[in-house]
C-alpha cells in the first residue's frame, strides 16, 4: 500500500527494507526514488509493504487535501504506486499466483501488468483480480494522465478510455485489463455497474463479509484452473 504521510511510522514500527529500495522510477521524464518500507501485523502473521517516495507520499493526506480537494499529483502518485508494487514483487523474487487489486487507487496495476510487464517471465502465470467499490472521488485526476502512461511505452489506444480520468473511467480501465472482477460494494455507480455487467471475464457479485472469504477461495481456484465461472450472490 502507499506510505501515506498520515501513517505514523514510529507507532506502527515501519522500517526501510534497504535490499529492496534504491531503484528509481521514471515518471513523466523525471526520476523518483522508490523506497520500500515494511511493518508487521503479528496477530494476522502478516507483513505489509509500503511504497514510499518523499515527493509523492510525504504530505499528511491520503488522496484528498485538508479542503477535501483531490491532491494535484494523484495521477503521478497512482503511476508510481502501480509500478512500484510490481517492481517490489519482482525484487522479492516472488511470483504470485494472483494479484488482487482493491479500489480505484490500484486501477493502473492491471494495465501495467498486462502491458509494461507482458512477456516478463516473473509474471508469466500470474492472474490479476480487481475488486471495484463505490468509494471514489468527484471530478477528474490530472488530464495528462494518459500521456504520462504512454511515456512508459504503453500504446496510446490502451489508455484512450482515461483521457478524461474520472472515477468511473479508472474503474473501467482496471476491469478491462483484469482476468476477473469482484463487486466489493453492494451498490456501484451506474456507469461502473454497466461496465461490470458487460464483462466477458469471470465475475463475483457482492457478498456479505461472513460469506465472502470461503467463496473467494473457490473463485480464486476457478480463475487459476481457467474455468471462467461467475460466483453469484
Amino acid at each position: 500500500m502507499p506510505r501515506f504521510g498520515v501513517i505514523n511510522e514510529r507507532r506502527h514500527q515501519l522500517h526501510e527494507v534497504i535490499r529492496l529500495s534504491g531503484m528509481n522510477l521514471n515518471i513523466n521524464d523525471t526520476d523518483h526514488p522508490l523506497i520500500i518500507k515494511v511493518a508487521s501485523i503479528p496477530t494476522a502473521r502478516m507483513q505489509v509493504y509500503f511504497i514510499d517516495n518523499e515527493q509523492y507520499f510525504k504530505k499528511k493526506v491520503t488522496w484528498l487535501d485538508a479542503k477535501d480537494k483531490l491532491v494535484a499529483d494523484n495521477d503521478e502518485r497512482s503511476i508510481f504506486f502501480a509500478r512500484g508494487v510490481l517492481e517490489t514483487v519482482k525484487k522479492l523474487s516472488w511470483a504470485p499466483d494472483i494479484i488482487h487489486c482493491h479500489g480505484w487507487m490500484t486501477a493502473l496495476v492491471p494495465l501495467y501488468l498486462k502491458e509494461l510487464f507482458k512477456g516478463d517471465a516473473h509474471f508469466e502465470n500470474t492472474k490479476v483480480v480487481t475488486s471495484i467499490y463505490d468509494e471514489g472521488f468527484d471530478g477528474t485526476l490530472n488530464g495528462s494522465l494518459h500521456e504520462k502512461i504512454s511515456f512508459d511505452g504503453i500504446a496510446a489506444e490502451k489508455v484512450k478510455s482515461i483521457q478524461i480520468p474520472t472515477f468511473d473511467s479508472m474503474n473501467q480501465m482496471a476491469m478491462a485489463h483484469s482476468d476477473a472482477v469482484v463487486a466489493g460494494s453492494e451498490e456501484l455507480t451506474a456507469e461502473t455497474q454497466a461496465a461490470f455487467n458487460a464483462l466477458d471475464v469471470p465475475t463475483m457479485n457482492y457478498m456479505d463479509s461472513e460469506l465472502c472469504a470461503a467463496e473467494m477461495l473457490t473463485f480464486y481456484d476457478s480463475i487459476l484452473e481457467g474455468k471462467g465461472m461467475a460466483v453469484e450472490e
